[in-house]
């Protein structure tokens, strides 16, 4: 640890039914047999007043809810993370694996949505004090065949399949502008062989960052 500067920031993003929780979850795991410090965390959630602002935003009840009305939502959600345990955990020297973080609202809100890119940019960086991953691992699927993988309940997931295809090509489309940060895994490989590939682009990453593993 004493060559490292900061923590280190890791997302995992796709679509709903991608694999990327059950991802997150393996390098966790990893992370913990290293006895490598970590965070574990969740968008929107792993607050008190993240997760109340949860309820609200998958609420399938909430069918009315505006999309602009969503988007501020979720940066409140993430702001809230933001201050109370991610900028702790990277001065802290921590690597923080989080599900899902701005990337999602690209996708979902001002792709899918098409809501102001610009200005939800600018909302982003006050909410979250400019922080961005070091490295997002991107789980693609196409959408059909990552619906057939489990029940799809909350207010997100029962959007319509034209919706969350959208999605996708938003995450795609982000990709592609950010190729040195957001990497690409197939996420309909086998769930094994999908985890050596997420901890082998790990430790690519801690071995640059300074960490001894």
């Amino acid at each position: 640890m004493a060559g490292v500067r900061r923590g280190v920031f890791i997302t995992f993003e796709g679509v709903e039914g991608s694999g990327k929780t059950t991802q997150a979850q393996g390098l966790v795991d990893w992370l913990s047999e290293h006895n490598l410090p970590h965070l574990f965390v969740r968008e929107p959630g792993s607050t008190a007043v993240s997760e109340m602002i949860r309820e609200i935003l998958l609420n399938p009840e909430n069918k009315t809810m505006n999309p602009k009305c969503e988007v501020l939502l979720f940066l409140a959600a993430r702001s809230q993370l933001t201050y109370e345990k991610l900028l702790p955990a990277l001065h802290k020297k921590q690597i923080i694996v989080s599900d899902r973080f701005a990337d999602s609202t690209y996708a979902y809100q001002t792709y899918a949505r098409d809501l102001p890119q610009r200005l939800i940019a600018i909302f982003n960086r006050f909410a979250t004090a400019g922080i961005k991953p070091d490295l997002t691992l991107l789980f693609d699927i196409d959408v059909t065949e990552a619906r057939k993988r489990g029940i799809f309940d909350d207010r997100m997931e029962c959007e319509e399949e034209d919706y969350h295809r959208k999605v996708r090509e938003g995450y795609l489309k982000l990709a592609h502008r950010a190729k040195k940060r957001v990497k690409i895994l197939d996420a309909a490989k086998p769930v094994e062989i999908l985890k050596r590939e997420v901890i082998n682009n790990v430790k690519n990453l801690l071995v640059r960052k300074g960490y001894t593993l």
